[in-house]
């Protein structure tokens, strides 16, 4: 690229994204995986970067820009609708086109012609692994990454709010206990699963924290009620029978013409469960996505002691977890999460918080505690 970045966090992690696709494609390729973008190189990003970060701390009619850049050429987006000449990748450019692409779904597509970037047009589909940035406020940018089966959540790369730069952990998922939420999370899935990988607790994590009141989602074992004794009784909102529509959807197969159909029930599914959460109390699902009550308090079991310290990590390069109180962790939200976990041992608690923090309970069988992953990160 000719030009020269003056945001130096741009400099900074073009070098390790660059090394994150390489690996990713490589993988991709060694898997048998379907066909995907082109591999972005350190100028590319650094550029895109650039660009992107002068762009978000502009202003378009009072509006700060927010705007999502796939880097591919026009021949591998899907239905690309390509303008009629080639537009300079500039952050003037970009904030005069960012209403135009706000909505969620559509891209901006950068590619480059000797040694320039340049904007083709847009697109809503994109492949496997494509290098995608986004301007979710000013000075806050997130490179990530189309998922390989093209479904869920996109998988975070790198933070970049200001001279702050936050590079995803990618060996979190080898850790002892590390939940497969959070594996789903980081990009990774089991080999069975590499082509046809969707983990709905993600999905359930995005739709509790866009709705912004904050709440909590408890994952219990189906087939057993050892979890009441942790709920004060009665329940406020129980389901009965329970709602079963997610966890029918689950069970279908469904062919290749069906499938955007079979994916859009499932969303609507997700956001019906992820709506109840903004309810006060937790809404209460099992592990075959059944949902059994919202509105529910937690109380201590009688059988339990109080939780005294919890382990809290963050998928992060970087980050040395901490033992801490779980008050610590957030508000009540955060202690009762943690109080329920302790006592039901074999479940898993979500807890969203209103200003975007994103925390999961589990029990660490190695550090025998409970572990809080804060993935909110993950989840820009």
């Amino acid at each position: 690229m000719h030009s020269v970045s003056t945001y130096q966090a741009a400099r900074l992690v073009a070098g390790t994204v660059e090394s994150y696709f390489a690996h990713h494609f490589a993988t991709a390729t060694s898997n048998g995986g379907q066909e995907t973008a082109h591999q972005p190189h350190a100028p590319e990003i650094e550029a895109m970067i650039d660009t992107a970060f002068w762009a978000s701390l502009r202003h378009e009619e009072g509006v700060s820009p927010k705007v999502t850049l796939a880097f591919l050429p026009p021949d591998k987006a899907g239905q690309p609708l390509i303008f009629g000449k080639r537009l300079r990748f500039t952050p003037d450019v970009l904030t005069k086109l960012a209403p135009a692409v706000e909505r969620p779904g559509i891209h901006l597509g950068v590619w480059y012609d000797r040694d320039e970037l340049y904007i083709w047009g847009t697109t809503r589909e994109i492949p496997g692994n494509c290098l995608v940035l986004e301007v979710i406020e000013p000075g806050l940018l997130v490179v990530k990454h189309r998922r390989l089966d093209g479904f869920g959540k996109f998988v975070n790369v790198a933070i970049l709010k200001g001279d702050q730069i936050k590079i995803v952990d990618e060996g979190t998922a080898k850790t002892p206990d590390c939940p497969f939420v959070v594996t789903s999370m980081l990009g990774f899935t089991l080999p069975s699963f590499w082509n046809d990988s969707m983990n709905i607790l993600v999905q359930l994590a995005v739709s509790m924290r866009a709705h912004g009141r904050g709440g909590s989602l408890l994952v219990v074992p189906s087939g057993r009620d050892a979890w009441r004794d942790s709920i004060i009784q009665p329940m406020s909102y129980p389901i009965v029978p329970v709602f079963s529509r997610l966890a029918d959807l689950l069970q279908q197969e469904s062919d290749a013409a069906s499938q955007n159909v079979w994916r859009g029930a499932v969303n609507l599914a997700v956001e019906a469960i992820g709506g109840l959460t903004s309810v006060d109390g937790a809404t209460i699902i099992n592990d075959q996505y059944e949902v059994l009550g919202f509105g529910a308090k937690i109380g201590r079991s009688e059988t339990s002691e109080r939780v005294e310290q919890i382990i809290i990590t963050e998928p992060i390069v970087g980050n040395e977890p901490l033992i801490v109180h779980p008050a610590q962790t957030g508000g009540t939200r955060h202690l009762s999460a943690a109080q329920f976990v302790f006592d039901q041992r074999d479940a898993v608690a979500l807890v969203a918080s209103q200003d975007g923090r994103f925390t999961i309970f589990t029990w660490s069988t190695t550090d025998q505690m409970v572990h809080a992953h804060r993935v909110d990160s993950l989840l820009l």
